[in-house]
């Protein structure tokens, strides 16, 4: 999986994401689904078990950095 085919796959938090916190995603691609340790995109933002989250950033093998895909 190379970084260019991960950015902008949905996903669902799945262990909150935040400032100070490794967080946990699961992310659907591949035509399966797998869990990534997630940072928050933006450092400050924390984000709830749940919430639909995009991929904004990639790093192999195991990691990304989310943002929640939809503003209430």
């Amino acid at each position: 999986m190379d970084d260019a085919s991960m950015v902008g796959l949905m996903g669902r938090v799945t262990g909150t994401v935040g400032p100070g916190l490794v967080g946990e995603v699961i992310v659907r691609e591949r035509g399966g689904a797998e869990h990534f340790l997630a940072h928050p995109a933006t450092g400050s933002d924390r984000i709830e078990r749940g919430t639909v989250v995009m991929v904004v950033e990639y790093q192999p093998p195991r990691t990304v950095y989310v943002q929640a895909a939809y503003d209430s």
